[in-house]
């Protein structure tokens, strides 16, 4: 199963990119929001389909906070 985990910065708070990993935990590639980035039409294609998202402290998100969470992306 791919798991996305969201970036968080320095400062604490969530960045611009989420991680995605395998179904060992093995990080595969981050992933930019950026709407010409292959990955990330994949990404939010990934999460309205019912992957699971993690927010930036690991905490599995409701499928519907991360269909929320991805609407009101770029």
């Amino acid at each position: 199963m791919i798991t996305y985990k969201l970036n968080k910065g320095f400062d604490g708070m969530p960045t611009s990119s989420v991680n995605r990993y395998d179904s060992e935990s093995t990080l595969i590639v981050s992933i930019p929001f950026n709407p010409a980035n292959t990955d990330y039409a994949q990404f939010k294609k990934a999460i309205t389909e019912g992957a699971e998202l993690q927010d930036a402290d690991g905490n599995v998100m409701t499928a519907t906070q991360a269909q929320e969470f991805v609407r009101n992306l770029p």
